[in-house]
């Protein structure tokens, strides 16, 4: 949805897109979502996963807006109804995936499959109860706009934390990346290793919905521009991951303030139009082989 913002120029409106208001909002988002796509794609072995596409921000959105419902009144419960949500795709997301014989395209149809259940969810609590979250559409898009400084200090320490917790499983996250065999023959605990790096992305997406809304894309773009610039291997990525997620929502919420000043759009939504296509790429390039290995 376009919102209508008078702005005498361009320039104010880049201007604005910087603000120390907003600055902060666009790192932490970004940093917290791509790190969380770098970590879910090494812990599945998959390149097209990410938040988004197996439910991890559907499942945070969710929850964020049954506890605005549930709970009108508590304030600053966002952050941990967000991580509630994610944690609860994320454990069906690593059931799906320890399964026998489930592929890359199992995961990611079952992904797909949990963000569908989880939007409808969503939407039936805005038809139910249309006044249960403030600024409902913007959040269910993914913008920066309303963010608030004081509504960032839980879940900027969170993130933080969760990122230096994301930068030393990168050795275990390589070994892994060998094949579950001979992680197991070096005597890597594979479970508890998927386990840990999926419980730390959800940390990551559950406190980035919690400001951000349902900003798509970022830990799936992300990623793969890491490892093109640094290589596979995972400690690299996972402390380059964060700088370049930070800068890339910054650009797009630029783009989204300036784009089609005097109007502005969601941040999200230039995201969407970067990541879809991106998305598509990747799957022709895969093809079916590599997609069902």
């Amino acid at each position: 949805m376009l919102s209508r913002q008078r702005q005498t120029s361009s320039g104010t409106s880049a201007c604005r897109a910087c603000s120390p208001r907003l600055l902060p909002a666009a790192l932490l988002a970004g940093a917290a979502l791509a790190q969380a796509g770098a970590l879910i794609q090494a812990a599945l072995d998959n390149p097209l996963a990410s938040p988004n596409i197996i439910g991890v921000n559907a499942g945070s959105g969710f929850f964020v807006l049954l506890a605005a419902c549930t709970f009108p009144s508590a304030f600053g419960l966002a952050p941990v109804a967000a991580f509630l949500g994610a944690l609860c795709v994320a454990g069906l997301i690593f059931a799906v995936a320890g399964l026998g014989g489930s592929s890359r395209l199992t995961v990611v149809l079952a992904g797909m499959a949990f963000t569908s259940i989880f939007t409808a969810g969503m939407n039936t609590i805005l038809i139910v109860n249309p006044d249960a979250y403030v600024g409902a559409s913007g959040f269910l898009i993914g913008g920066l706009s309303g963010v608030k400084l004081d509504e960032l200090i839980v879940p900027s320490c969170a993130i933080c934390a969760v990122l230096v917790l994301g930068l030393l499983q990168g050795t275990q996250l390589n070994l892994l990346s060998l094949g579950e065999h001979q992680a197991h023959s070096l005597g890597l605990n594979v479970r508890r290793t998927r386990l840990v790096a999926l419980v730390s992305a959800a940390a990551l997406a559950g406190c980035a919905v919690s400001f951000a809304g349902l900003i798509g894309f970022v830990g799936l773009i992300v990623p793969h521009a890491v490892r093109t610039l640094v290589g596979h291997d995972n400690r690299r990525v996972l402390a380059m991951a964060p700088l370049l997620g930070g800068l890339l929502v910054c650009l797009c919420d630029l783009l989204a303030r300036t784009l089609f000043s005097p109007y502005e759009i969601p941040v999200g939504i230039v995201l969407s139009l970067l990541g879809g296509p991106f998305f598509v790429y990747l799957i022709l390039r895969r093809g079916k082989g590599g997609l069902n290995g």
